[in-house]
């Protein structure tokens, strides 16, 4: 009887323990979404498709993209997601997210190298 409640309570423990993990896996916003959501309507305007149609960078932080960084952010990369068809004479369209990835640390229009 001992074990039988036991085993009975190690399966209740460990479907928990996993509808927890799958839940927390669910609720996480792919980057480009949370650069996306942190264009302006003129810049979303700017898309003849979807967010989706973009390019997800891990990238250092240098000079020439530095300038459109906040200025407390103090890590040495930034994820880079570039839209494509997004392209200007300055360039296309870049935002900057934290290694967090959910935090928006800037965004300007980068020329292609």
């Amino acid at each position: 009887m001992f074990r039988l409640k036991n085993l009975v309570l190690l399966i209740f423990l460990v479907s928990v323990l996993t509808g927890c993990q799958l839940a927390e896996v669910k609720n996480e916003v792919p980057i480009e979404m949370v650069a996306f959501g942190s264009l302006t309507d003129e810049e979303q305007k700017l898309f003849p498709a979807s967010p989706k149609d973009s390019t997800i960078r891990k990238v250092s932080v240098t000079e020439e993209i530095e300038p459109f960084l906040e200025k407390d952010y103090e890590q040495d990369e930034v994820y880079m997601v570039t839209f494509h068809n997004t392209e200007t004479d300055l360039g296309e369209l870049s935002v900057f997210v934290g290694a967090d990835k959910k935090t928006v640390i800037g965004k300007g229009f980068i020329s292609k190298p």
